[in-house]
């Protein structure tokens, strides 16, 4: 399926990295000190830094596409919920700070995710981890790896192929299921089970450090749209538990049980 971009690729490109960065640079700000941490209404907690970040992706991306419509965790978390589906054509899917469990503890494993969604799929999108300071970005070309803000070194990025001693897996960090974990992977061969934070995940996969992600838990379109785009570009898959196609703007925007993964790791998908 072949879709028209709302602004040139290469604008769209240059600006998502530039407001990534400048979130990143802001939640960087709050890190430093010693911020306080409050509680949403579905007991989720939210900082300074989740704020900040979002008050400078929404005038960023409003400047870059003005007629494409915004989904942000934080606006959404106050009710400001624009009418999108899966017919849309565009909208843009925002976390401003994917991983705030990891940003209070101060591991560095959280990020900005912004992705642009067109008839249900991420088409393009970045991850930015300011603290450790990683960006990946994927879209129509490609994806790719930016390392070190000051002196820059781009590396292209792809899934590999699965690996002959066994798969590595990546799990949550914060949340996850042992036992549910366990009796996904069945026989499958595992060499390493590895922890990470927010959407890096998705991004191990896309950069070919890990293999396979199966999502057993809670999540939210934002939490996993601009990983989903990147692991994509990569050539990763984003699928059901059943194996059909995983589609972004449901009416809570709330995931199902999901798998990302190397399209060369097999799985069992579940009825």
């Amino acid at each position: 399926m072949t879709i028209a971009l709302p602004a040139k690729a290469d604008a769209l490109e240059n600006g998502l990295i530039e407001i990534a960065r400048k979130a990143g640079a802001a939640m960087m700000e709050i890190y430093k000190t010693d911020f306080e941490v409050r509680s949403k209404d579905d007991a989720s907690p939210v900082t300074e830094a989740d704020e900040a970040a979002e008050a400078v992706i929404l005038p960023g991306l409003r400047a870059l596409t003005p007629d494409v419509k915004i989904v942000s965790e934080e606006s959404a978390a106050k009710g400001d919920v624009p009418d999108v589906n899966g017919e849309t054509e565009f909208f843009w899917l925002v976390d401003p700070l994917d991983g705030t469990k990891e940003f209070i503890k101060r591991n560095g494993e959280f990020t900005v995710n912004i992705a642009l969604i067109a008839k249900g799929q991420p088409i393009l999108g970045v991850v930015y981890a300011p603290a450790i300071e990683k960006l990946y970005y994927g879209g129509p070309d490609g994806a790719k790896l930016i390392e070190d803000d000051v002196n820059p070194t781009i590396t292209n990025i792809t899934v590999r192929d699965m690996p002959e001693d066994g798969v590595v897996v990546v799990g949550s960090r914060s949340h996850g299921d042992p036992e549910a974990m366990k009796a996904f992977l069945g026989d499958l061969p595992v060499k390493e089970l590895r922890p990470a934070g927010s959407s890096l995940k998705l991004c191990l996969v896309a950069a070919g450090e890990a293999d396979l992600y199966p999502r057993l838990g809670p999540t939210m379109e934002w939490d996993i749209g601009a990983g989903h785009a990147v692991l994509a570009a990569a050539g990763g898959v984003v699928e059901n538990m059943d194996g059909s196609r995983f589609l972004y703007g449901k009416d809570d925007f709330r995931n199902p049980f999901f798998i990302a993964r190397s399209p060369s790791v097999p799985v069992k998908y579940q009825a």
